[in-house]
Formats: structure tokens, C-alpha cells, sequence
């Protein structure tokens, strides 16, 4: 007889939502959504001398990274160097394909964070003209709700981009984007190192306020810094990739200590792309810190743990993480979520729901649905089944929708060459082309080609 600990999912049982997934925005997404006067500002497509396809802002180029849009193709076609629209799937940027590849890889719905202007809108606050900045970001935010979000309703989980050059404009954009039905907003991990105030500044309270009284999810996405976490400039780039998810522990231990879940009971905070595995030791450690040092240091959870309290304002987002999920109830299985990264190079897709099958069989079937999709539900307040009914839901439902859809992989585009020695954090550096991360290559010393 089968038993909780050995049963085999059958992964077309599954109903998922992922929480982190990627756009690519389309070229034509801004054409009539800014003012008048500032029309011939927007950001558009070009392609340069190179023969790359980039978005042009204020006459700055930026590419769209190959690791960026990769799902579908080969692995040894991974890479950052700019991609062409034509060499990516139609799913990255185009809405009614992107339903298509969520039906093949058995995906009921996706929260999409940007690609061009950076998970922070960064290459909006950092545009002179503040006034352009704050009409693109709020063009960019319509247009995310409305056609993108808005063109296959219980599809999507919209999310907003926030202007963080000012916190007062902050929190009127939340409150904009929380009558349009929106209920999560993409941040920083870090906006010190963006050249702005720390999370335990006062600056951001306006901020706080607006997302503590709607309900609004903040997702701090790895990389959401304009960092990358690496000992080293010439270590190894899978080092980078392997301790990235990472870098949000140090988010999560950050705001867990700091006043801001103190001052404001509602707010929460998504760990997007951080995995999961890492939060019973941070939490076992927090709690001893807590128990050794807090009478000294001032600290105080009103007279609760840390771990008590981490679970009221922290959703745990991971991939693929068989280890989280043996120390789930370590972690508490009503705060964790699923995603598939698509289509960027850590992506499960299309065989996400095998993946997660593959290791969730040690788990009773309710514990089953709230990871996969009732906490997404609940915590971005999102209803998919106001629109589809839980039966057409399962992976093997959408699946049969979907058997026109090629997967791939496809064809190569050129002969594969093996790199001659493992890449380094400086050769991506040299090759990466993106004004964000010439200035991260400007202080590792490296000199961007």
C-alpha cells in the first residue's frame, strides 16, 4: 500500500500558479499611451549598427539579454549578449502565445516581472526628465494591466512598477494601481545600492503606509539590486549563479530585523526567486540571536520570536528546491509559493509540473494545493476560478489545449563552441552591453567593450 511518503504524483493533477515569471515587452506597447507632448519621447525599438534589435530611452540603448528569453532553446545557446525578437519565442512578448506555452507547460497563471526597465524600473528613475519618468512608468503600468494582465482575465497577476525616486509619488501610484485591481508591486532587494536610502530610513514611509492600507504584495526579485552577489570578479559565473537566490536571505534578514514590519502589521513581502531551503536555518538563527542578544540591542518582537513573526510578512518563492521542501514545516507551508522562472535560463518550462511532482509526493494533498496555487490566491488576492472552472484548471486540462504547440527545443542558430575555460563575472561583464551593468563593470575595474 502506498503511503504519503512514497506515492508518485501523477503531475497532471496539479493546478499551479507561478508567482515569478518574465515578459519581454513588445515594441509597439507604448504607441498612444504617453501625452502628447512627450510622444516622440517614448521608448521604442531600434535596431543599431550591430544589427541588434534595443530599446532606445533618452538616447540610451538598452538590449533585450539572451538569458532574458531562452526557454525553448538550446542550452548552449544561453548567453547575455542581445537577442533579436526573431530569435525568441513569440511567448515572451506576445500575450496570446505566451496563454499557449502557459497551456504546454500546464501553468493556470503567472505574475510577470519586467525585463527592459529593469525590475525596479530603474531605467525610468534614472532618466533626467522626472516628469517623462513618471508618465512612461505609469504608461508602462497600464499597459501592463490592460493588455497584458488584462487580455486573458484569471490568467495573470498584474504587477506595477513604482517610481522610487520619490516616495510620496510611490505611494499615489500604489493607490492608482490598487483601483485597477492590483495587488503586488516589484521593488528592490536592496535600494541602497540603487543610490538611494536604505529600507530603515523614514523616506520610505509614505511608501509603507499606501502598501500596508491596500494590501499590496512588495516582490523584491534576486537581482532587483542592479548586483550581483560573486567573492570575486574573476570566479567562475556559475558561483554568481549559484549563490544569487541567496542575496535575498540577506533582504529577508534586513527587514526582519529593521522597524518597517513593526510600524506597518499589513505589510508583506515576496522573496521572488530566492528559494527556500535557507529560511529554517536564518529563522533558527534569528531566534537565538534574538534569545541571546535582543536585551542588549534594543531589539524587540513584542514578545514574540522571530521566526513567529517572519511568517506574517514573508511569502517564500522557489523553482525548484526538493531540500525546502523536506524542511516545509520548518518554514510553514501556508507562506510558500511556486514559480517557473519562464523564459529565463533557470526556467522549469515546460516540465514543471514533472519536476514538481517529482518531490511533492511526500505531502498531503492540501498542503499539495496551497503551495502550487491557493497561497498565490490568497496572498495576491487573485481568483483565477471567477473565470475558469477548476476542472479545465489541472496541468492535464490546459495541456490538451495546448497540442499544437511546439516546446522545442529548436534548432540551433549557429555551431556550438565550447568556451575554452569557465566564464568569469569579467567576460560577462566585458560582453554585456546594458548601461546598468557598465557601472557595476566600472567598479569591478572591468573595462565594458
Amino acid at each position: 500500500m502506498e503511503t504519503a511518503t512514497t506515492r508518485k504524483l501523477d503531475p497532471g493533477t496539479l493546478t499551479i500558479i507561478s508567482v515569478d515569471d518574465h515578459l519581454v515587452e513588445p515594441p509597439d506597447m507604448f504607441e498612444g499611451r504617453l501625452p502628447a507632448k512627450y510622444a516622440d519621447r517614448a521608448p521604442r525599438v531600434i535596431e543599431n549598427d550591430a544589427g541588434n534589435e534595443m530599446w532606445l530611452f533618452e538616447g540610451t540603448e538598452i538590449p533585450n539579454f539572451g538569458l532574458n528569453a531562452v526557454s525553448g532553446r538550446p542550452q548552449e545557446e544561453y548567453g547575455i549578449e542581445p537577442t533579436r525578437f526573431s530569435e525568441i519565442r513569440d511567448g515572451c512578448f506576445d500575450v496570446d502565445a505566451r496563454i499557449d506555452d502557459m497551456n504546454a507547460g500546464g501553468i493556470l497563471a503567472s505574475l510577470c516581472f519586467p525585463s527592459f526597465p529593469q525590475f525596479c524600473g530603474q531605467i525610468f528613475a534614472n532618466t533626467e526628465d522626472k516628469d517623462l519618468a513618471l508618465v512612461t512608468l505609469q504608461a508602462y503600468n497600464d499597459w501592463h494591466v490592460e493588455e497584458w494582465a488584462g487580455a486573458h482575465p484569471g490568467r495573470f497577476i498584474p504587477l506595477a512598477l513604482i517610481p522610487y525616486w520619490d516616495p510620496e509619488l510611490m505611494a499615489a501610484e500604489v493607490r492608482r494601481v490598487a483601483a485597477k485591481g492590483v495587488r503586488a508591486v516589484t521593488w528592490s532587494e536592496n535600494p541602497e545600492k540603487l543610490g538611494v536610502p536604505s529600507f530603515h530610513s523614514e523616506h520610505w514611509d509614505p511608501f509603507w503606509r499606501a502598501c500596508d492600507e491596500f494590501g499590496m504584495v512588495i516582490c523584491l526579485h534576486i537581482g532587483s539590486s542592479s548586483a550581483v552577489k560573486l567573492p570575486a570578479a574573476d570566479a567562475p559565473f556559475t558561483t554568481m549563479l549559484n549563490l544569487q537566490p541567496t542575496a535575498v536571505m540577506d533582504t529577508a534578514a534586513d527587514l526582519l530585523w529593521s522597524r518597517v514590519i513593526h510600524e506597518f502589521p499589513n505589510i508583506r513581502f515576496a522573496l521572488s526567486e530566492g528559494s527556500i531551503g535557507w529560511i529554517p536555518y536564518l529563522l533558527e538563527r534569528a531566534d537565538y540571536v534574538y534569545e541571546n542578544h535582543h536585551r542588549w540591542t534594543g531589539s524587540s518582537f513584542g514578545g514574540r520570536l522571530p521566526s513567529e513573526v517572519f511568517r506574517e510578512h514573508f511569502l517564500a518563492c522557489f523553482i525548484q528546491d526538493a531540500a525546502g521542501i523536506r524542511l516545509l514545516d520548518l518554514i510553514g507551508s501556508d507562506i510558500v509559493c511556486v514559480e517557473t522562472d519562464y523564459p529565463h535560463s533557470d526556467s522549469t518550462w515546460p516540465e514543471s509540473p514533472e519536476r514538481l511532482a517529482g518531490y511533492l509526493g511526500t505531502l498531503d494533498d492540501d498542503t499539495i494545493a496551497a503551495i502550487t496555487h491557493r497561497n498565490a490566491m490568497r496572498h495576491f488576492d487573485f481568483d483565477p476560478f471567477a473565470h475558469i472552472a477548476l476542472a479545465d484548471a489541472t496541468v492535464a486540462a490546459l495541456r490538451a489545449k495546448a497540442a499544437h504547440v511546439d516546446v522545442g527545443p529548436c534548432e540551433p542558430r549557429r555551431p556550438f563552441v565550447a568556451p575554452e575555460k569557465p566564464l568569469t563575472l569579467t567576460d560577462m561583464l566585458m560582453r554585456a552591453h546594458h548601461p546598468l551593468l557598465d557601472e557595476q563593470a566600472e567598479a569591478e575595474g572591468v573595462g565594458a567593450q
